[in-house]
């Protein structure tokens, strides 16, 4: 035991004889602090309040608060930019959380029952940083001082598989917010799978997951989304602290930002409670008792998510900062730095300064972690005795394996002209594996019945009180409702996936698929296994117009680095892409799917449509050495097989290129994509009701592109595929316009056909301009 522990065993049994409580009298407390403080030659002379401890703490927690400050200051202004004002206001509450309220183990990061933090003030990733160092997650003070540099563990944002203990990405402000009430639903989801029948909190499983919001964070439309949908599903296990500070980059929020956001929470059904460490006359006092009581109120009711909303002041206490735009986004200077050491006390010389005897008593909280976990795992493995066939699952979803002969419960379906959609196959796929992969659920932001994502007589995942006729549910269901909230949707998914080994979709149209692009992009950062479904995949859609029928959606998605984008082109292709895609667990996949119908290709005559699987494949083979290849995905894969046997007709041997997943092509090796775009072959046709762009890469110096490349209209499906010119004909003069650019070698790098329909569709678009005008 350290003379520093024992002076400070000392000194508390010296308060209590003077009648000094830890929780009132502090003005007396804080003198004799200070003193004790000063004979340990940690401070000199103090001159801002000192924190109102819990009971049982000593001057060495007020040291590891201040040094937080001091350390968020000099990261900051090390390297020259960052946001140092929030991790010194939020100090007391961040160290709190971790050394007393949070059960998690720095040994065992990844352990099952710990509980979740969401920074979702992500731009005060030191807030979590020093937290993690102190707590002995691996950080060391080299890492703090390498802050936002190259190839450090601390960038400027936090980053989930890059620094050990972060939970999510972070940074997009409400992101960590809404994907944290995915985290809540993950955890009662899996509670459900593994260990029901307890009261709640009486679970090994049972945990919580807190959050820290800020300002911006509560201003952003998704965090209001799926706050809604947290109160919906009375979610008790999700605690958030709100940093009221009235700042942000633009310093006084009061210029966009006045509304009650306390009421707003509790209109929207969540616990909500307030605590000011800003008192009525003006002065600050970080009162951390207060904070305690209303955390551990916020703990005790389990029928609401519980909200804090903390008034703090940001970058208190730098005397010239403080409370100020300035202290959000930038370092706060030298001479600034310098004065608020002062004011704690401390050595203003010195930067990134940690005594021994104050790491070695911050990182006690390993010792409590493993204490916790020790405790805790003899009750686990009593579990795993009695429910055998739950801990194999366990052990399933902890590695993301999926089971042995899942595949074989899959459909498969007969030639059939006339066909079906691919949201209907998907719809019968999902169905199929209902009994097999109970980790997979999901469900549509209210389109569930277009989406075809709801499995066959399976619960929702609702409170029981909410459900309905149509729907009938339990809080352990697996159908999951989102309302009409695409982002929060995609927040949630990025939550769920991250919080354990459970496989969640989520479907809309495609065209909705820009309000939730930011939670997708995040997805493909992260490199989470979440499905989307997204149908109504084109003009197809017919008569809803132009709003609902997407044209460019397949080009920007593609242009998002790690996300899959599958558009299978018949059913049995939609097989084989969920399969794919399920078999995938390092990335996000949008299934892209058709609202009508479509042949069912005959797989004797054509190629098995597990070459899906490689992204592109030969779907139909040229009658001898190909002259033209013709590319197609979707719902135009039929239309491709149409041309090629008309060109065949005429004695152009064509070969038909299935491209469902340019992603999954890419990955292939160069041998294998030679093998199914031979590059002596540069006659080549692309055909896909969308933006031509994504693949220019594969037409070369003489291929077409049959597109669309302008908004769509409002009229049947297939009045729109032949005024826009997806026809037989169409393609079969793009083949031959490449042939004879080939035949004559001229270079035109991927020309897109353009004719009377085309012209007559950019005559539509002006007409109903000028209408509108």
């Amino acid at each position: 035991m350290g003379l520093l522990t024992l002076r400070c065993r000392r000194y508390r049994l010296e308060w209590e004889r003077a009648g000094i409580s830890t929780f009132n009298s502090w003005p007396a407390r804080h003198d004799l602090h200070v003193r004790r403080l000063k004979e340990f030659s940690i401070v000199s002379d103090r001159t801002v309040a000192t924190t109102v401890l819990p009971e049982g703490w000593t001057a060495l927690d007020q040291l590891a608060i201040d040094t937080t400050r001091t350390l968020a200051m000099d990261a900051v202004q090390k390297v020259g930019n960052g946001h140092p004002g929030t991790a010194m206001s939020l100090a007391p509450a961040a160290y709190y959380l971790f050394q007393h309220v949070m059960r998690h183990d720095p040994a065992d990061p990844n352990w099952v029952a710990r509980d979740r933090f969401v920074l979702s003030a992500g731009h005060s990733s030191l807030t979590l940083y020093i937290q993690l160092f102190f707590s002995g997650y691996g950080l060391e003070l080299d890492d703090l001082e390498a802050l936002r540099t190259w190839g450090s563990l601390t960038p400027g944002h936090p980053e989930v598989e890059h620094t050990t203990g972060v939970e999510i990405t972070t940074g997009p402000l409400g992101s960590g917010l809404a994907a944290s009430v995915g985290m809540a639903m993950a955890a009662r989801r899996e509670r459900g799978l593994l260990d029901p029948e307890p009261a709640p909190g009486e679970s090994i499983f049972d945990h919580h997951v807190y959050v820290i919001a800020s300002d911006g964070d509560v201003q952003e439309g998704v965090s209001n989304e799926a706050s809604s949908l947290a109160a919906t599903q009375q979610l008790g296990n999700l605690v958030v602290i709100y940093d009221h500070n009235s700042i942000s980059i633009e310093d006084d929020t009061k210029i966009a930002f006045t509304e009650d956001v306390g009421g707003r929470y509790e209109a929207l059904g969540w616990h909500v409670q307030e605590v000011s460490w800003v008192n009525d006359d003006g002065s600050y006092q970080e009162n951390l008792r207060n904070l305690a009581k209303a955390i551990d109120e916020a703990k005790a009711v389990t029928s609401k998510p519980s909200f804090i909303s903390l008034r703090t002041i940001i970058a208190w206490p730098a005397p010239n900062k403080q409370n100020t735009g300035k202290a959000h986004g930038s370092a706060l200077g030298e001479e600034e730095v310098r004065d608020t050491k002062k004011l704690l006390g401390l050595d203003a010389r010195k930067t990134f300064d940690v005594p021994d005897e104050l790491l070695k008593h911050v990182r006690k909280v390993k010792e409590r972690g493993k204490k916790a976990h020790a405790e805790w795992l003899p009750k686990f493995k009593e579990w795993q005795k009695a429910h055998p066939n739950r801990a194999e699952l366990l052990k399933r979803l902890e590695v993301r394996e999926l089971p042995d002969g899942w595949t074989k419960a899959l459909p498969d379906f007969e030639p059939d002209e006339k066909g079906i959609a691919t949201r209907a196959a998907s719809g019968k796929v999902l169905a199929s594996l209902v009994d097999v992969l109970p980790e997979l659920w999901g469900g549509s932001a209210d389109l569930a019945e277009s989406n075809n994502t709801t499995m066959s007589g399976v619960p929702s995942f609702i409170p029981e009180e909410n459900q309905t006729k149509e729907f009938p549910g339990d809080p352990y269901g697996r159908t999951l409702h989102f309302g009409v909230r695409e982002h929060a949707m995609g927040m949630i998914l990025n939550g769920i996936a991250l919080h354990g080994g459970t496989r969640p979709y989520g479907g809309t149209f495609l065209v909705f698929s820009d309000y939730m692009r930011g939670a997708v992009r995040l997805a493909a950062l992260m490199r989470l296994p979440v499905i989307y479904v997204w149908t109504h995949d084109s003009i197809g859609l017919g008569e809803d117009g132009p709003t609902h029928q997407p044209v460019e959606h397949l080009s920007a998605l593609r242009a998002i680095p790690g996300l899959d984008v599958v558009r299978p082109g018949d059913a049995n292709e939609t097989v084989v892409a969920w399969r794919t895609v399920l078999e995938h667990t390092d990335r996000p996949a949008g299934l892209v799917l058709s609202r009508q119908a479509m042949p069912t290709l005959d797989r004797t005559e054509l190629a098995s449509a597990d070459g899906v699987a490689r992204g592109g494949y030969i779907l139909r083979e040229a009658d001898g050495d190909p002259q033209v290849i013709i590319m197609a995905s979707g719902s135009e894969l039929s239309l491709a097989v149409a041309a090629a046997e008309q060109l065949e007709s005429s004695g152009t041997p064509t070969r038909v290129v299935s491209m469902p997943c340019i992603e999954w092509f890419e990955e292939q090796d160069r041998a294998y994509r030679d093998s199914v775009l031979p590059p002596t072959v540069r006659a080549r046709v692309s055909v896909e009701a969308g933006i031509a762009q994504p693949w220019y890469r594969y037409l070369g110096d003489a291929g077409r592109a049959v597109s669309q490349e302008h908004f769509g209209a409002s009229a049947a499906a297939a009045t729109l595929f032949e005024k826009f010119g997806f026809t037989t004909d169409r393609v079969v003069q793009a083949a031959q316009e490449s042939l004879a650019d080939v035949g004559t070698d001229q270079i035109n790098p991927g020309k897109r056909v353009v004719n009377e329909d085309d012209q007559l569709a950019n005559a539509y678009q002006t007409q109903e301009g000028e209408k509108a005008r």
